[in-house]
C-alpha cells in the first residue's frame, strides 16, 4: 500500500533501524519505544490487520514467530523472557494498519549475552 509506513519500511523507502530481515519478514525498532527492548515485527507484505489473514497467509505468520525466536537469540533474552503483543483494529490499540508484532523485553535488565546499544 502506497500510503502504508510499514510498507515503506519494509520496501526501505523510509529508514528504520533493522534488527532482523528475510524474504518475508522485516523485524526493526520501535520509535516509541514502551519497553527497553522494544521492537516490531512485520510481514513485508501488507495485510492491514489479524482480521484481515486469510488461508494464503499462514505462512508468513509462522515467519513472524520464527522471526521472533531468532531475535530473542540476537537480542540476548532469549533464556530471560520477551512478550509478543498484536493490537487488532483501533479498538484493540491498533495505530498503523499493518498487521505486526510487538516485542517486548529487557524490564530487569536480565539478558543472555551483551548487545552493543542495548540496556
Amino acid at each position: 500500500m502506497a500510503e502504508c509506513i510499514f510498507c515503506k519500511i519494509a520496501e526501505k523507502k523510509v529508514p528504520s533501524a533493522i534488527v532482523y530481515e528475510d524474504s518475508s519478514v522485516m523485524v526493526f525498532r520501535s520509535i516509541k519505544p514502551l519497553a527497553p527492548i522494544h521492537l516490531l515485527i512485520i510481514p513485508k507484505r501488507h495485510i492491514s490487520s489479524v482480521n484481515e489473514i486469510k488461508e494464503e497467509d499462514k505462512d508468513v505468520i509462522l515467519e513472524m514467530f520464527l522471526a521472533a525466536q531468532k531475535t530473542a537469540e540476537k537480542m540476548g533474552v532469549k533464556r530471560s523472557g520477551y512478550k509478543l503483543a498484536v493490537n487488532v483494529e483501533k479498538g484493540g490499540g491498533q495505530e498503523v494498519f499493518h498487521l505486526h508484532m510487538h516485542f517486548l523485553s529487557g524490564w530487569e535488565g536480565e539478558k543472555d549475552i551483551d548487545v552493543p546499544g542495548m540496556p
